[in-house]
């Protein structure tokens, strides 16, 4: 996940991991011999291979973005035509990456080139055992944060590319390193409201690592996990009520009725009582407004940064008023954490969607799955 602190940004992380421009998707261009790998539910990726170097369209890099971009992958002998267009070319496979969010880690990891990651803005955020235990050896360069990179740093890092994201295409950073000559590629992942969309930009890096079978053995593999998942929770014959998210000061924070989080409960077979909202990222309601919709509400999923039901009381008074807190059945993804603090469900669900909709059908409808263990939902201490 990206990489903030405090409590707002727990709060606003539906709207990080399902905002999404509703531009309409551009054609890349395509050169007559050229195989297009196959996207099925990622909006913002395309894909084109040659053989000895590939062409990856980025569109939507950040919501509303007015431009897309393209990057050539070539390898060192390529033959790459004169008339192709780009806007970076990026040398594969890439022997010295630096990514700049948490849910680039698992990707990697999945890749089998963890190896390769020499420098991450934030490592406290990153959870995983494997990548910890590369910077626990010195390996990964602590680079500051993503909106204010150490670029010196970076520069005596000399990556083969910095895989960035940008909430809004002014990261000064990220502009300075691309003057100083390192490549800098967008990866919008992030910008997907799609379970099954986020997941796919594993495509992504298999691309710049020479790992597309793997990326897309594992991306079908997931695929095919999250679909007998959803089949199995149709089968439930009662739909719950379901509310989420928590109050920021005077505000509440929840998902839109399109975003990430919404698609979830509905594919667990559960009425989100917020799906008739507009947006794919966060809303900000009053808490009379949630009242009035969700005070009834079987159950609440993801409130906030809070595990447990004291903290909740303490913040607030009104959380009592729920039926969800009355009968204890509030399910937070904020307490499994790695062991700098970062939390696993930032870093891991985006690539593991097949586990997030497993946890909400456990929850919603246990009778399905009796005996799971979940991943990243527990229930409120």
């Amino acid at each position: 996940m990206k990489h903030f602190s405090h409590i707002l940004f727990l709060l606003l992380a539906f709207h990080l991991l399902g905002c999404k421009t509703d531009e309409k998707r551009k054609k890349p261009l395509v050169i007559s011999g050229g195989k297009e790998i196959e996207i099925k539910y990622a909006s913002g990726l395309s894909i084109v291979d040659f053989g000895d170097y590939s062409i990856v369209t980025v569109e939507n890099p950040w919501p509303n973005a007015d431009r897309s971009y393209r990057y050539l992958l070539a390898e060192a002998d390529a033959e790459v035509p004169e008339n192709v267009k780009f806007d970076q070319k990026i040398q594969v496979p890439v022997e010295h990456v630096v990514v700049t969010s948490t849910t680039h880690i698992p990707s990697l990891e999945i890749l089998g080139v963890e190896s390769t990651l020499i420098g991450f803005p934030g490592l406290d955020y990153i959870s995983s055992e494997k990548t910890r235990n590369l910077i626990a050896d010195g390996k990964i360069k602590e680079l500051g944060k993503n909106e204010a990179l150490n670029t010196e740093t970076l520069l005596n890092l000399r990556p083969d590319v910095v895989i960035g994201f940008s909430i809004d295409g002014s990261n000064k950073s990220l502009n300075t390193l691309q003057k100083s000559g390192i490549p800098v590629v967008f990866n919008a992942d992030w910008t997907e409201s799609s379970p099954l969309g986020k997941v796919e930009w594993i495509k992504f890096f298999g691309a710049f690592f020479g790992k597309m079978e793997a990326a897309n053995a594992f991306f079908e593999e997931v695929e095919q996990e999250y679909l007998k998942a959803k089949s199995l929770a149709a089968k439930a014959d009662k739909r719950p009520t379901v509310m989420a998210g928590a109050m920021y000061k005077d505000q509440w924070y929840l998902p839109a009725g399109n975003s990430w989080q919404a698609i979830f409960i509905e594919d667990a077979n559960a009425d989100y009582l917020f799906e008739d909202t507009e947006g794919t990222g966060s809303l900000s309601l009053s808490l009379e407004a949630v009242l009035a919709e969700a005070a009834k509400a079987d159950f609440w999923v993801g409130p906030a940064q809070f595990t447990a039901y004291q903290e909740l009381q303490e913040a607030s008074p009104h959380y009592r008023q729920f039926q969800a807190f009355q009968d204890q059945n509030i399910f937070t993804f904020a307490s499994e954490k790695g062991e700098t603090g970062g939390v696993i469900f930032y870093e891991l669900a985006p690539n593991r969607p097949d586990l997030v909709l497993k946890d909400l059908i456990s929850i919603f409808h246990p009778q399905l799955l009796p005996d799971y263990k979940t991943t990243f939902y527990k229930p409120l201490e």
